[in-house]
């Protein structure tokens, strides 16, 4: 399921006008995918590691539903939030024709 993002940067932007601009939506946050054989799936224990497709710099991808809707570097917080993971948004896709 790979999708391109365009390559020009967009907005999300604000509809204020829109009722439905205040309803929060779940991003899932895509930093890698696995590829075990099911044997080794069901070795898996505690403290085992699980190999990704993606290095720790490579770039993050945004999902809403199925829908890839930007591309991201994942950065630490500093200050209060110190620890908690962020996305710094690199690539965002034209929204306006909405999600498909």
């Amino acid at each position: 399921m790979t999708e391109n993002v365009p390559d020009q940067t967009h907005s999300l932007g604000s509809a204020p006008n829109n009722p439905f601009s205040s309803v929060p939506i779940e991003i899932t946050i895509s930093v890698g995918k696995a590829r075990p054989l099911i044997r080794d799936l069901l070795k898996l224990g505690k403290d085992a590691v699980l190999p990704l497709d993606r290095r720790v710099d490579d770039a993050v991808e945004l999902y809403v539903g199925d829908k890839l809707i930007a591309r991201g570097q994942l950065e630490e917080l500093d200050g209060d939030q110190k620890g908690q993971l962020s996305v710094r948004l690199t690539e965002v896709a034209n929204l306006q024709d909405g999600l498909e």
